[in-house]
């Protein structure tokens, strides 16, 4: 593990990546999946990540074919975890009470459900672009019951993009 922090200080990416590259392509997907899959999770590094790996592979040290395609997997994959958190979960979090009532007013939900239906598609596909929103975007689609279809339609467009 020393020799491993010891040519990352020292900048040895020769090395890096002849002894880790499948390492690499792993930590890459975990951090995008998990970026875009878990709600709480928002501060990991996804664009300046996705800008450093575009760097890797012009260099010639990762495939920019294998990079685009694992990177799309990861980010379609963690949004649609996402959206299942907020369907499955996410409601029944908000109809807990507090003191009585529930956490959040049912009129905000019904509300946010009408966002969806009029403006879901953009919306899902705009997050995609707008570091936080993309983690929370697919969770409260779930949240608002979003039709599945639309949601995993456009989501799929908006990762191609």
């Amino acid at each position: 593990m020393i020799e491993l922090f010891k040519h990352i200080l020292h900048l040895d990416f020769e090395w890096l990546f002849s002894n880790y590259n499948t390492a690499v392509y792993f930590i890459l997907f975990l951090v995008i999946f998990i970026e875009t899959g878990l709600v709480i999770m928002p501060f990991l590094p996804g664009d300046s990540l996705l800008f450093t790996a575009g760097l890797f592979a012009r260099l010639g040290y990762l495939n920019l074919g294998y990079l685009l395609i694992l990177l799309f997997i990861a980010a379609v994959l963690g949004d649609n975890v996402n959206y299942w958190i907020g369907r499955k979960i996410g409601l029944k979090m908000f109809h807990i009470k507090f003191r009585g009532k529930n956490l959040v007013k049912q009129e905000y939900l019904d509300k946010t459900h009408a966002f969806f239906e009029k403006h879901g598609p953009k919306t899902i596909i705009m997050a995609r672009f707008v570091p936080i929103v993309r983690t929370f975007a697919p969770f409260v689609a779930g949240v608002a019951e979003m039709n599945y279809r639309k949601f995993l339609s456009f989501d799929v467009l908006g990762g191609i993009i």
